[in-house]
């Protein structure tokens, strides 16, 4: 492995880290809805799991309801249950051919709930980056042991793995274990200002 390769592999983690993290955060529910809380959810259509997207028209009925309607009448039951056993703890209601998806309002309970959930999030995500450039670091040292590079090149690449994680850092602010969270905000992820909003509120 080359330094190069420890530079694209260290660097292709830590996106599948934030990556990661942006799937976990369209999990959670803030009492908004957005279409993204049921992307990971599937169904199992003539003997194929499908993502609900892909068999039926998601879209929004008003700030705080879902409406999903599956392409074929069949799927109506199927996609309701789908959604109702979901980990999203949601209460779907089938009106005609229309499912309607309700989101709880946001109470100050559950708003502490989130407030722990997203941190936790951000905390894995935060140790899984840590963790990637330890990895590459120990690569590195690796090759400078085995001769394979010499001190000055190795010292670089450390420099600049450093720096990619630095700059996760100097993207959430002052907020410490919140910069993965940070740097999903600055994306056009639904939910990701919100949450950040309300973790800051009570940090």
């Amino acid at each position: 492995m080359t330094i190069a390769d420890i530079r694209k592999s260290s660097e292709q983690r830590m996106n599948k880290t934030v990556e990661s993290l942006k799937v976990d955060l369209t999990k959670v529910r803030t009492g908004r809805a957005h279409t993204g809380l049921l992307d990971h959810i599937h169904v199992d259509y003539y003997g194929t799991s499908m993502p609900i997207n892909q068999v039926a028209n998601v879209t929004l009925a008003d700030a705080r309801t879902i409406s999903v309607q599956p392409f074929e009448k069949k799927m109506v039951q199927v996609v309701e249950k789908a959604i109702r056993e979901s980990d999203i703890g949601v209460n779907p209601a089938t009106q005609g051919d229309v499912i309607r998806t309700p989101m709880a309002a946001m109470t100050e309970e559950r708003r502490r709930d989130l407030t722990k959930v997203v941190r936790h999030e951000a905390e894995n995500a935060r140790v899984a980056v840590r963790n990637i450039r330890r990895d590459a670091i120990e690569h590195l040292k690796k090759m400078l042991k085995d001769k394979e590079t010499s001190e000055d090149e190795e010292r670089k690449a450390q420099e600049e793995i450093q720096h990619r994680q630095a700059a996760a850092r100097e993207r959430g602010g002052p907020d410490g274990g919140l910069e993965l969270v940070a740097c999903v905000c600055l994306t056009t992820h639904p939910t990701a200002k919100l949450l950040l909003h309300l973790v800051r509120q009570l940090h």
